[in-house]
């Protein structure tokens, strides 16, 4: 079976300020999509690699509907990213926190108000 999650969309109402957000937090560079219907700007991708996978959450203080999907970006250690977040615009949610032999996973909102998180092994 593969991966049933294949694309995330993060919506933003200033594509500047978070196009430079998310190239300050994870140290890359975005590539525009020709889209007729919108501007858009993605995340470099390896279609031979591995591929993203999602889960269903039910969490305290996140309803379900108004878009209340999270997405998780992988890491070597959440930390560096964290650590660039308020720089980069900013506001963490929940810092590195064990989630067992699964990890680690930290949250924080971009300069959108859109929640994410990251994960790692260490």
């Amino acid at each position: 079976m593969t991966n049933p999650v294949t694309w995330v969309e993060i919506y933003v109402n200033d594509m500047a300020r978070a196009k430079a957000f998310y190239e300050a937090v994870f140290g890359i560079q975005l590539s525009k999509l020709d889209n007729p219907m919108a501007e858009m700007w993605a995340f470099s991708m390896n279609p031979e690699g591995y591929g993203a996978s999602g889960a269903l959450v039910q969490m305290p203080g996140f309803a379900a509907g108004g878009n209340s999907v999270l997405p998780y970006f992988g890491s070597q250690d959440c930390t560096t990213e964290l650590a660039r977040v308020i720089a980069a615009g900013g506001r963490i949610q929940k810092d590195k926190t064990s989630i067992g032999p699964y990890g680690h996973i930290a949250l924080a909102f971009d300069s959108e108000g859109n929640m994410f998180g990251l994960h790692s092994m260490e």
